[in-house]
């Protein structure tokens, strides 16, 4: 094992005031079972899932209750034993705020696990082990929820180094602070697990250096292991972004278009390798994670939860609302969106919900003109122009916008946090990038339908050539036929002409 001092600083980037020690005071609590799960199909990257079970059907904690639909997509499975009342659109945490479909499991209070099946993957090899893995529900965990038995294919890529992202950069969450300290005998077991699965030669934890108790204990376990490494990377936001973090790690830019396992690094989030530890070593399906309650409770803390779990429970737990407030954010502050209500389930993708005040939702400052300081582009960590960026996308100039390289941007919203304008940047940036896709939309639709048209223009003109050549068939064939019963008349005539006269003469003589 090797702490490695060098880094790669990234362009931009922010230091914030972190508010993480508020909720890292206490261990991970569980709280009592809930009286009933909400679990949406979609809690994933790709296609919904296929729904397995039906209305009344009694089932055990970790029965697959719908399966991945296609290589894009994931399972989802039972948090708990019980019955299932209903599938039916409900509310989820989604920016949209949306219903969709979900199915309710009301606990039975036993939590019958079905037979559990640890993976044998060192007789069964690799492949065979990614194929049980694609059956385990298990997402990116980090927020970004993407299956992760895509990541362990390596599309032909040669890995050679594992990064996993212990960053936690944004303000307020700390369930992968929490996570480090408890599980650290399960995180280190799970990326050796992880190395052998992407036949990687190292791994590298890139941790900020907000974390000592969290860096001492991974410290310790790794410290004879010469295929990890810990690498203390300075607390700047957004230093948990991937490419970021690569970049910090290793000093490898990730070029536009192309995905890291093209350069022989593959990154997984702590709580997703803790999650395939658990399904390969104990035969759990992922049917919870853990997730922090914070900012205006009256006891802020992480808890690990079962998916479909009502966020009312958590907040009630954590000692309700300090102050009156309906906004509550999934995700951090900087790029977390408000949740519709607290009505809503925990899901994969759930980390963090924020119970935030005014100032944290909305900016009230008054938007004042852009005064060309350039904080935002001194700010910004893709080395984008911010300030034409935002002047195209007001006065809709969205090509010019595009070219601006737009779509590069990641949302992390550095450039509005330091804008003394107080200048909603990113707002700006969503709205051009929606334009754009929208117009991209209507434009494939338009040519679809355009297509179609022509198609059918195209299917209509031959009907009628081939009606016509059949009507002249037909007409051809008519006429043959009629000239054929002229000539045999005629003949028929002659004939009987000729009869005639014969028998004339013969009678004659």
């Amino acid at each position: 094992m090797s702490i490695v001092d060098k880094i790669f600083k990234f362009n931009g980037g922010i230091k914030t005031d972190t508010r993480k020690t508020v909720s890292t005071s206490h261990p991970i609590k569980k709280i009592s079972m809930p009286k009933k799960l909400i679990l949406p199909l979609r809690q994933h990257v790709g296609r919904v899932a296929k729904l397995k079970v039906n209305l009344g059907e009694k089932v055990l904690k970790g029965q697959l209750i719908a399966e991945a639909d296609g290589n894009v997509s994931a399972a989802i499975h039972a948090p708990t034993s019980g019955i299932i009342v209903s599938v039916e659109k409900q509310s989820i945490p989604h920016p949209s705020g949306l219903p969709d479909y979900c199915v309710t499991l009301i606990p039975d209070g036993k939590d019958t696990w079905i037979k559990k099946d640890p993976v044998n993957w060192k007789k069964i090899g690799r492949e065979e082990t990614i194929k049980k893995i694609y059956s385990s529900g298990i997402v990116g965990l980090g927020g970004a929820t993407f299956p992760s038995h895509l990541k362990l294919h390596n599309n032909n890529n040669e890995i050679k180094t594992l990064v996993v992202n212990a960053a936690e950069c944004e303000p307020y969450i700390t369930c992968d602070d929490m996570l480090m300290r408890e599980k650290s005998v399960d995180l280190i077991e799970g990326i050796r697990l992880v190395l052998h699965l992407l036949g990687a030669e190292n791994a590298i934890i890139g941790i900020e250096d907000n974390k000592p108790e969290a860096i001492e204990k991974l410290t310790v376990l790794v410290k004879k292991d010469e295929h990890i490494s810990i690498k203390v990377v300075p607390t700047i936001y957004p230093s948990g972004d991937a490419k970021r973090l690569i970049y910090l790690l290793t000093g490898t830019q990730i070029a536009k278009g192309k995905r890291s396992a093209e350069y022989g690094i593959q990154m997984f989030n702590v709580a997703t390798i803790v999650a395939l530890y658990n399904f390969i070593n104990l035969g759990e399906p992922s049917i919870s994670r853990i997730i922090t309650i914070t900012g205006n409770v009256t006891a802020p803390n992480n808890y690990e939860v079962l998916f479909g779990t009502p966020l009312s429970d958590l907040i009630v737990d954590a000692g309700g609302v300090i102050k009156k407030s309906s906004s509550f954010i999934m995700g951090g502050p900087m790029m977390g969106f408000k949740l519709p209500s607290v009505n809503v389930p925990v899901t994969k993708a759930m980390n963090c919900v924020i119970n935030a005040g005014s100032e944290m939702v909305e900016n009230n400052s008054p938007v004042l003109p852009c005064i060309r300081c350039a904080r935002c582009a001194d700010a910004c960590p893709v080395t984008l122009q911010p300030q034409e960026l935002f002047w195209f996308s007001q006065s809709n100039q969205f090509e010019k916008a595009e070219n601006y390289n737009l779509f590069d941007c990641i949302e992390c919203g550095c450039c509005s946090y330091v804008c003394p304008s107080n200048i909603p940047l990113v707002q700006y940036y969503r709205y051009a990038k929606s334009e754009i896709i929208g117009e991209r939309h209507a434009k494939e639709e338009a040519d679809i339908a355009r297509e179609r048209n022509d198609f059918r223009l195209h299917r209509l003109q031959r009907e009628k050539e081939e009606r016509a050549k059949k009507v002249a068939e037909r007409k051809a064939n008519t006429s043959s036929d009629e000239k054929s019963k002229v000539i045999d008349e005629k003949r028929k005539a002659i004939t009987e002409a000729l009869e005639r006269i014969k028998n004339e003469e013969v009678s004659e003589k």
